[in-house]
């Protein structure tokens, strides 16, 4: 297929957490405010004059320092981002926005916070509960957290307006951004996609890890381009998969997989599409924070979340993507020392494949997967496994 006119550029922006887009940002008088878990609503970071920045660590090479506080039993994620802290790498940031959602990304923050990684004048770091159910009065906590810990801490530091309107405006730029994605991310239903899983790993990304304002042009300029790019003739890959699992990053895990004949056709990890990437509704008779925050908690699918309705959500989730994207297979992967995944993971694999009837590959995985020969040889072997079943289904027929 034709090179996307703006792929080498998005692949540019995503070698470095502080990104030119973000700089340009920062030199037109904007915020910058990270934050690394989907609890935090990314929408409500976008207000006024303030944009979100997903956190990540590219190119991370030893964690030393942050296992020396942490130890080597912690989250590589975890641990890549305390690391880029102390090497100066996060000082562009205005605030920090954290959950008490995961204890060992509450340490990175209590770090960052307590040791005064990012030395700059009223930069804060700010901390909100986050419930485990999603009834009426949890709803309403995590409101009044999302406004107490976050909006608050931006009007009462930086005069940022959080008023109704604004927050409209956040979301309708957010809504903007959602639906360019969805409609890219649509196109892989296809037999023969115009798009590979890699390239859309890196649409989505930049999505997240730039100012959307500066970025969204980019990305509806790519929609159109896709729109009219022929694909492949006969396509290069062997297999169809789903990919779903914990914090993915590193759109090197989506190239190895594709270059093992695995084309990824549905992601349903932490920070990809599904969910993160869904339009939010709004209406003019409740309060707009409320709206934003029942949305966060009804979508979510974080394995934090041990209510049977929660779980169930989940196990319906991998099958609708597996059946909708027309998957032959799912990839349950998951960063090593992932506390909430390592148990997920296992139980949600075997009923995926057990009751629901998908193949599955089951797999724990460093942070930057780049240099995993052993996770490119069981990828290889899962899809030559998938052609296999292909082959025995036409004999029957036959």
């Amino acid at each position: 297929m034709r090179d996307l006119k703006h792929l080498i550029y998005f692949e540019k922006l995503l070698e470095t957490t502080n990104n030119e887009l973000i700089q340009q940002a920062k030199a037109e008088g904007k915020l910058a405010i990270g934050y690394t878990c989907f609890h935090m609503p990314e929408v409500i970071l976008n207000v006024d004059r303030c944009f979100s920045v997903r956190l990540r660590a590219p190119n991370t090479g030893s964690m030393d320092i942050a296992t020396y506080y942490m130890s080597n039993y912690t989250c590589e994620y975890c641990r890549a981002l305390l690391e880029r802290a102390f090497e100066g790498g996060l000082n562009f940031l205005d605030g920090l926005a954290a959950v008490d959602a995961c204890a060992q990304m509450n340490r990175v923050a209590e770090n960052i916070e307590i040791q005064k990684l990012v030395d700059k004048k009223n930069f804060f770091v700010t901390h909100a509960d986050i419930p485990y159910k999603v009834e009426p009065f949890t709803i309403k906590h995590y409101t009044i957290q999302m406004r107490n810990r976050v909006l608050n801490e931006l009007k009462d530091i930086y005069g940022v307006d959080t008023s109704d309107e604004a927050l409209r405006g956040a979301v309708d730029l957010h809504n903007q951004v959602c639906r360019v994605i969805s409609e890219i991310s649509g196109l892989r239903k296809a037999d023969n996609p115009v798009i590979t899983g890699y390239e859309f790993h890196i649409l989505n990304l930049v999505s997240y890890t730039c100012p959307k304002y500066l970025i969204l042009d980019k990305l509806q300029e790519t929609l159109e381009e896709l729109k009219e790019r022929e694909p492949d003739r006969t396509s290069r890959f062997r297999a169809r998969v789903v990919l779903i699992g914990s914090e993915v990053d590193d759109p090197e895990l989506t190239k190895l997989i594709e270059e093992a004949g695995a084309l990824v056709v549905a992601d349903r990890y932490c920070f990809g599409s599904t969910p993160g990437r869904e339009v939010i509704s709004l209406n003019d008779s409740e309060d707009v924070l409320t709206q934003i925050c029942r949305h966060y908690l009804t979508v979510s699918e974080c394995p934090r979340y041990i209510s049977d309705e929660k779980v169930a959500q989940r196990r319906k989730t991998a099958d609708a993507l597996s059946r909708e994207f027309n998957a032959d297979g799912i990839i349950f992967e998951q960063i090593k020392f992932c506390d909430y995944w390592c148990f997920e993971r296992a139980l949600a694999a075997y009923i995926q494949e057990k009751e629901y009837g998908h193949p599955v590959l089951s797999i724990d995985r460093p942070y930057m997967t780049r240099s995993s020969g052993q996770l490119r040889t069981r990828v290889q072997a899962f899809v030559e496994s998938l052609e296999i079943k292909k082959i025995n289904k036409l004999r029957e027929v036959v």
